[in-house]
C-alpha cells in the first residue's frame, strides 16, 4: 500500500460538546479528548449548553476543575449567553473564548428568543470578543442586525442552508466583522440520508437539501472554519421515542475532509486554513510549539464505529470509505496518539485566550 505522510499544524475544533458536567453518560472530558486526538485535534473549545450550563464564574470554574489532569488535548471554554449570565462578563472575559447565544431551539437550557433579552446580551459583551450564534434561517438576519447595532464581532455556527451562506457572504462583502463555520455532516450528508439513518440523523440545524449542500461547497471561500459540532448522545438515547439532537464528529470530520482533498474538491493549503490557522486567529488561540498532526493522504479505510474513542460509540458515517488517515498526534513534543493507540498519561491543558 502506497503512503504519503504529511505533517500538518495541530488541528483546532472550535465547536465541541464534551458533556461534562451533567451528561457524562454521553461523553466526558477523558473520552471526548481521546476522541479529539484520535481525530487529529490538539485543541478543542467546549460549548456551554450542559444540563448544568456554563453561565456563571462558579460553573466555569467547576468545568476547569473537572478537566484537571484528565484531558488528552488542550481544552478551552465558551460561555453561555443569557440576560442573567452576562452580568458575569467582567469575571469571565479573560477566561473564555466566546459567548454562545442560542437563538433557535436545540439541546440544552440556553434558548434566548425575546428581542429585548437578545439586545441585553449583545450589548453587554465586551467589544472585540466573539459572539457565536446558533441562528437558523431568517433568525440569522436578526443576529447580524444585533451585531451591527452593538458593534460586535459575530461568528455564525454550523451554517447549513443556501440562504444562510448567502447572508454571510453579503455581510462579508459589506465588510462587517462576521465569520462562519460549517460542519462536516452538512457538507457530506443531506436530508435524504435521514431515511437510512433514522433518529441517528436528527440534529440541529437539521440536514438540508442537496441544493443547500451544493451552496456550501460552492461558497466554501466564504467559510472561515470547519468545526465538528461534536454532539454525542448514547445509542439508547438516540434510539428512544424522543431522540435528542446531535451527532458525534470529532473522529470523522478530518478523514472526510482529507477525502475531499483526495477527490480534488479541496486543497491541502485551504484545509489547513479551515482547521488550524483561522480558528486560532478568530478565537485568539496561541499556537503551541512542536504540536502537529501527521496524516497519511493515501491510506483508504472504512469508518468503523467499534474503533471510535468517543463514549457515544456510533457515527452517521458508519461504513463510509474515506481516503486519508490520522496516524499521529503530537502535543508539545509528546506523541499523544499513534495509529489507534491513545498514549498515557493525559497531557492536555486548560487554555485561555491570548490577551
Amino acid at each position: 500500500m502506497s503512503k504519503e505522510i504529511v505533517r500538518l499544524p495541530g488541528l483546532v475544533d472550535a465547536h465541541v460538546h464534551l458533556r461534562e458536567p451533567g451528561a457524562t453518560q454521553k461523553e466526558d472530558f477523558e473520552t471526548g479528548t481521546q476522541a479529539s486526538i484520535a481525530g487529529g485535534y490538539t485543541t478543542v473549545l467546549d460549548m456551554p449548553n450542559n444540563p448544568e450550563p456554563t453561565v456563571s464564574q462558579e460553573a466555569l470554574q467547576r468545568k476547569i476543575m473537572l478537566a484537571g489532569n484528565r484531558i488528552y488535548c488542550d481544552v478551552g471554554f465558551h460561555f453561555g449567553g443569557t440576560r442573567d449570565s452576562t452580568q458575569h462578563v467582567e469575571e469571565v472575559r479573560n477566561e473564555v473564548f466566546g459567548l454562545k447565544v442560542y437563538m433557535n431551539h436545540t439541546t440544552g437550557p440556553l434558548l434566548v428568543e425575546d428581542p429585548a433579552e437578545l439586545q441585553i446580551v449583545f450589548s453587554r459583551w465586551p467589544r472585540g470578543k466573539v459572539i457565536m450564534v446558533h441562528a437558523e434561517g431568517e433568525t440569522l438576519r436578526t443576529a447580524i442586525d444585533l451585531a451591527i447595532d452593538n458593534h460586535q464581532r459575530l461568528h455564525v455556527c454550523h451554517v447549513s442552508q443556501k440562504r444562510e451562506i448567502e447572508m454571510v457572504r453579503k455581510a462579508k462583502e459589506a465588510r462587517l466583522p462576521i465569520t462562519c463555520e460549517v460542519s462536516a455532516h452538512h457538507l457530506f450528508l443531506t436530508e435524504s440520508d435521514v431515511f437510512s439513518l433514522g433518529s441517528f440523523g436528527i440534529m440541529r440545524p437539521p440536514l438540508a437539501t442537496e441544493a443547500d449542500q451544493k451552496a456550501l461547497w460552492d461558497n466554501l471561500d466564504a467559510v472561515d472554519i470547519i468545526a465538528s459540532d461534536h454532539a454525542p448522545h448514547s445509542i439508547e438515547e438516540k434510539g428512544s421515542g424522543k431522540p435528542p439532537f446531535g451527532v458525534p464528529g470529532l473522529e470523522t470530520t478530518f478523514p472526510l475532509l482529507l477525502t475531499a482533498v483526495a477527490e480534488g474538491r479541496l486543497s491541502i493549503e485551504r484545509l489547513i486554513e479551515l482547521t488550524s490557522t483561522m480558528p486560532r486567529k478568530i478565537f485568539g488561540i496561541l499556537k503551541e510549539v512542536d504540536t502537529y498532526t501527521e496524516v497519511d493522504l493515501k491510506e483508504s479505510y472504512i469508518i468503523d464505529s467499534s474503533k471510535l474513542k468517543t463514549k457515544a460509540g456510533w457515527t452517521p458515517f458508519e461504513g463510509v470509505r474515506v481516503t486519508g488517515r490520522v496516524v499521529k498526534t503530537v502535543l508539545r513534543g509528546d506523541v499523544v496518539f499513534d495509529r489507534e493507540e491513545v498514549k498515557e498519561p493525559p497531557r492536555g491543558r486548560v487554555i485561555y485566550p491570548r490577551q
